[in-house]
């Protein structure tokens, strides 16, 4: 484990204690009024006691009026500024860095918690059955791009100024970078679409906002995806393209990953024989990436032994590795891979035997998120946790935040 132990330093020089990384989940767990909960916190505060480099949280919304899910935390003033702060205290003085990932869902929003959904195009989602659970969006005015980018500026800025050590742009998985990403869901055609050069436009002016308003001293990272999985939509050779100008810009951590909501890769995976003996989803891709940048490197998706994450640092394609559901059964799993008493973490599927969503992640999603609840209440991880159970909490939050949007 000499490489998994082992520190890592970002360009700003930013040190990372070890090379494992909580990568960022949907977590759901705000309150009604979208602060981070007291429960959130303290989840945050049971992960951090277990050790790791770097814990990277779920979404942080730009805007309450654009919600991916019915509790996420939202910070676009100083409303819950000291929330804020208790929570990036969660790991003071214990060197394990903590990003909040900085997010907007476009499209990709349910319709039961949000009046108005926008995205680059008015292209809707075309997921069967489930399309109906959103709307088609209003394509944005060139005022609403600027905006939202002043948006994720903003909340990066505020974010900082809590005590947040670093932040994550979230531009995988079919939200708003990824839509203005993929010609697909972009069918504009003015100087936000078209070209690959004018799709990437948006993210790389979110990089230069958000660098603007926290200065070079700050990591800033972001979540791609190695590709969409889907005819016509972004591909491997784009999302290449887009990491190469990325670091060229001089961004501090690029995280792989891949899929959105009509091709969800990052719940089931999309990997090719060879990469299945290796675990890693995305490692063909990684292998590829590490040739064209000098960028810093984190692999999320499928890791589930110490000796294959030992083995992909070994070998250099990457620098970090990303570990999302096992820490919602494992906790304290960093010290458990250090010390030798964990060699193999696996994670199950539940499933309710609802084709459409079990495969969008209707169930598995929020059985994830509960066991997150559980942490966070002080409870240990529940591998039994039936399926219906979860499936009632995701329909639940819908209803709830769907009534109160409506009083």
């Amino acid at each position: 484990m000499k490489n998994i132990a082992s520190s890592f330093t970002l360009p700003n020089g930013s040190i990372l204690k070890n090379r494992i990384a909580k990568s960022a989940m949907s977590e759901n767990f705000g309150t009604r009024h979208h602060a981070p909960s007291k429960g959130l916190i303290n989840a945050y505060r049971v992960w951090v006691k277990g050790n790791p480099g770097l814990l990277i949280t779920g979404n942080v919304m730009v805007d309450s009026l654009a919600l991916g899910e019915a509790r996420n935390v939202v910070v676009e003033d100083y409303k819950d500024f000291e929330l804020l702060k208790e929570w990036a205290k969660s790991t003071e003085g214990t060197g394990v860095h903590l990003w909040p990932q900085i997010n907007h869902p476009g499209r990709q929003a349910f319709a039961a918690i949000n009046k108005k959904i926008v995205g680059p195009s008015a292209i809707p989602l075309k997921m069967g059955s489930a399309s109906k659970m959103f709307k088609v969006p209003i394509a944005l005015k060139e005022e609403e791009i600027w905006n939202i980018i002043k948006r994720f500026g903003n909340t990066a800025r505020i974010l900082k100024e809590a005590g947040f050590t670093g932040c994550q742009i979230h531009g995988a998985h079919g939200y708003l970078v990824s839509q203005f990403l993929s010609p697909n869901s972009n069918i504009r055609t003015d100087q936000w679409g078209g070209s690959l050069s004018n799709r990437a436009r948006f993210v790389l002016e979110i990089y230069r906002e958000i660098r603007h308003q926290v200065g070079a001293d700050y990591p800033i990272g972001i979540k791609i995806n190695s590709a969409d999985f889907q005819r016509g939509g972004f591909t491997e050779e784009a999302s290449m393209e887009v990491i190469r100008l990325l670091g060229n810009e001089g961004i501090d951590l690029i995280e792989i990953s891949g899929g959105t909501y009509e091709k969800p890769a990052m719940i089931q995976g999309d990997r090719k024989k060879s990469t299945l003996a290796r675990e890693a989803y995305f490692l063909d891709y990684i292998e590829k990436a590490r040739k064209l940048i000098k960028t810093p490197l984190l692999l999320t998706g499928g890791f589930r032994s110490v000796s294959a994450m030992e083995n992909a640092l070994e070998d250099g394609h990457l620098d970090v590795i990303g570990l999302a559901r096992p820490f919602c059964l494992y906790p304290n799993l960093p010290n458990q891979i250090f010390d030798g008493s964990v060699k193999r973490f696996e994670t199950p599927i539940p499933v309710i035997g609802i084709k459409f969503l079990d495969k969008l992640g209707g169930v598995e999603l929020p059985w994830y998120e509960l066991q997150i609840q559980r942490i966070g209440k002080g409870k240990s991880p529940k591998t039994n946790l039936p399926g219906i159970l979860a499936f009632w909490f995701s329909l639940k939050s819908l209803f709830f935040k769907s009534f109160w949007k409506n009083k």
